[in-house]
């Protein structure tokens, strides 16, 4: 059972929200989970799946920029992204070993999806697989995860409010020598009388005990422990919006993420792969190959985009601690004997009023 988020708690984190404080508040946007736990298997991760259109039988760009701020870590479809600032198909977000089975079973799914495409043109799929490493939590070596599983997540996508914490590919992830995981958040901005949406979701895994800051306050610091010599996590960060942006601009938006995770304290370390990709699902159009050889889009001026990066850098830092404070006590498997904790979110509560935040 969830346990309430971080607003829920009393946390006075700023910005107005969407009203599921999600990445789905951005319209079209659905998510999916797989999630996979036995620990009989010592088996503890998963998928998550974002699908940024409804577009079933007619595959639409999705306009979009990418950012590594540390590239240990994968991420794939970017290199076209650089080159033509777009993508077709969906997200997922899975461990480290997990990358090629989701990548298989994404292409299944878009075979599917989009059947004309496929069989009436030279098409290729190249969806974005994106991954973190809970090998301290989870048997990553036993592949556990498979293709089926990635379809699954895509199928099971939908709008509405986003589970957290322990689920998809967060369920065996570790965030600040606490249990991690999935996170999201979203705001709502004005910009020249017209309200955007911009929604993020973090699968958070970095990160050490003694930098965890929430709303300025040394929160880990005050909670010493943890057994990890260094870092060797990542955070994948996908930022999702309405608001009209030239692929200049979303890679820009991409970058403000690190700005977020620099919210609760990381410094980026050496291990972790800390890696953003933001998309627009304004201007929708078919693909590249059924247009013409003009094409027209739309972008805000970049005179007026402060808003939506402050929205971007409040939004991550948020959809962070949303991730922590669903956590649970998790056994290791990998060294084995050990356990990653909840964040204490009593003494989480207590430090912020002895710090005047609540």
């Amino acid at each position: 059972m969830n346990r309430p988020r971080a607003r829920e708690l009393g946390l006075p984190f700023a910005g107005q929200t969407g009203p599921f404080n999600a990445i789905t508040d951005v319209p079209g946007v659905t998510v999916g989970f797989t999630t996979l736990t036995d620990p009989s298997r010592r088996m503890r991760t998963g998928v998550t799946a974002i699908v940024p259109r409804q577009d079933a039988n007619n595959p639409m760009p999705v306009w979009a920029g990418f950012h590594a701020l540390n590239g240990n870590g994968e991420m794939t479809g970017v290199h076209w992204i650089n080159d033509a600032g777009y993508f077709l198909g969906p997200v997922l977000i899975t461990n480290t070993h997990g990358v090629g089975a989701c990548h298989q079973g994404a292409v299944q799914w878009m075979l599917g999806r989009y059947a004309e495409h496929f069989q009436n043109h030279h098409a290729w799929a190249m969806p974005v697989v994106a991954e973190t490493y809970d090998g301290v939590l989870n048997d990553i070596n036993a592949l556990h995860v498979q293709p089926a599983h990635a379809v699954a997540a895509l199928d099971a996508a939908t709008s509405g409010p986003v589970a957290e914490g322990s689920v998809g590919g967060g369920n065996g992830m570790i965030a600040y020598e606490f249990k991690g995981g999935t996170g999201t958040s979203s705001r709502q901005i004005q910009v020249a009388g017209q309200t955007y949406t911009l929604g993020a979701l973090v699968q958070a895994n970095y990160g050490r005990r003694h930098w965890l800051s929430v709303l300025g306050v040394p929160v880990g610091q005050a909670m010493p422990g943890g057994f990890a010599k260094k870092e060797s996590g990542s955070i994948i960060v996908i930022l999702a919006t309405d608001a009209p942006l030239s692929d200049a601009i979303l890679r820009s938006l991409a970058k403000r993420a690190g700005l977020g995770i620099a919210r609760s304290g990381s410094p980026g370390g050496n291990s972790s792969g800390d890696i953003f990709l933001a998309f627009s699902v304004a201007d929708p159009m078919p693909h590249p190959e059924k247009m013409g050889a003009v094409i027209k889009r739309h972008s805000l001026n970049w005179e007026v985009l402060d808003p939506l990066y402050e929205a971007a850098v409040q939004a991550v830092d948020e959809a962070v601690i949303n991730a922590l404070v669903q956590g649970e006590d998790v056994p290791t498997v990998k060294p084995a004997g050990h356990v990653v904790p909840a964040l204490d979110t009593v003494k989480l509560l207590a430090l912020m009023r002895q710090h005047g935040r609540m």
